[in-house]
């Protein structure tokens, strides 16, 4: 997707600037937790995202509000997306965002389309819709409501503390229809979290969304990802992430081993490098077939992990499945009524 199939305006140049001037509005914010950060706000012509056929992924569509990720994530399989805009895919992709301003109301309009079939909507699977710049742009909120007025079933995967912020709109949201909210939780090593995820709230604090999203009645899973090969993987340290996550109420926990797709690939390599160079060649054996693990490590790692979540209680994720918060009880009756005709239904 390039830049002229993001704005209205279709006579974006592909000159040094990336873009045209009338085509993005390019912003920076001389505050802390901005510095350094270059916003791109667009104004994007279509919301919904198909998933190509080929994917792994089990959803068809997405909502991207956001391209690049302040999280910093140096595994972050998203990078690659920044070089379809001409952007870099390692600090560029850290400190360039793309910001779709318009993409609440673009999303009223799309799901009201006679085409749209009301299909699940999945946010949060490319990069964070609760990213730092959501404190800012507050665009997660018309994009639920959108959601929520249509009844239309959608899930989040989020690392970001924001989503408390919006917590009565998904409660409503989830009165009406079926939402998923999962929360990202690779480990709980606060060493590992600062080297790998630096723009990242800390694992306790995640795990803290997870306790208050419960406590809310919305039932919150875990995807525990990634699993980082020699740095993650000890069994004490997938024993103290996987009773970190029960601890806090998650419905469920699903392990993912770090996979590394082109683009990401290169600057976790890098990385690598500089901070952990005797693991260089074991990386480069384990993944010289591709962007995925052996198929025999990522079996064990799963293994490990569910052997532990029965242990503490708690079991893999359904694909698929929806949580769902538990609708008020109705009061009481002032007097029984007076019984009448049954009507039965196969439902």
């Amino acid at each position: 997707m390039r830049w002229d199939n993001l704005v209205e305006n279709g006579s974006t140049t592909r000159n040094s600037a990336l873009f045209a001037a009338d085509a993005v509005t390019t912003r920076t914010f001389d505050t802390p937790e901005f510095r350094g950060i270059t916003f791109h706000e667009i104004r994007a012509r279509s919301i919904l995202n198909r998933v190509p056929g080929a994917s792994r992924m089990p959803f068809e569509w997405t909502v991207n509000p956001y391209r690049g990720c302040t999280h910093a994530c140096v595994y972050c399989f998203a990078r690659k997306t920044h070089s379809y805009l001409d952007l870099d895919t390692g600090i560029g992709f850290d400190s360039q965002i793309v910001v779709k301003v318009n993409a609440g109301e673009l999303l009223q309009r799309e799901l009201a389309s006679r085409h749209w079939r009301g299909e699940h909507i999945a946010m949060g699977t490319n990069v964070d819709c609760y990213q730092r710049a959501e404190g800012r742009y507050r665009l997660m909120p018309g994009i639920i409501t959108a959601l929520r007025d249509r009844a239309n079933p959608f899930s989040i995967l989020t690392k970001g503390t924001l989503i408390l912020r919006d917590l009565e709109l998904l409660r409503q949201a989830a009165e009406v229809t079926e939402i998923g909210v999962s929360v990202s939780v690779g480990f709980t090593d606060r060493e590992l979290w600062r080297t790998v995820e630096p723009g990242t709230p800390s694992p306790e604090r995640r795990l803290d969304v997870v306790r208050a999203l419960t406590d809310a009645g919305i039932g919150c899973s875990v995807l525990m990802a990634p699993v980082i090969p020699f740095l993650g993987d000890r069994p004490e340290q997938l024993r103290a992430t996987v009773a970190a996550v029960a601890e806090a109420g998650a419905a469920s926990v699903t392990p993912l081993v770090l996979h590394l797709r082109p683009g990401a690939r290169e600057w976790y390599m890098d990385w690598l490098r500089q901070h952990h160079p005797h693991l260089v060649e074991r990386y480069e054996r384990m993944y010289a077939g591709g962007a995925y693990a052996p198929t025999w490590y990522q079996r064990r790692i799963t293994r490990q992990v569910h052997e532990l979540a029965d242990e503490f209680g708690i079991g893999p994720a359904h694909r698929g499945e929806a949580r769902r918060i538990a609708p008020a009880a109705p009061p009481a009756p002032a007097a029984a009524p007076e019984p009448g005709p049954t009507q039965l239904t196969l439902l």
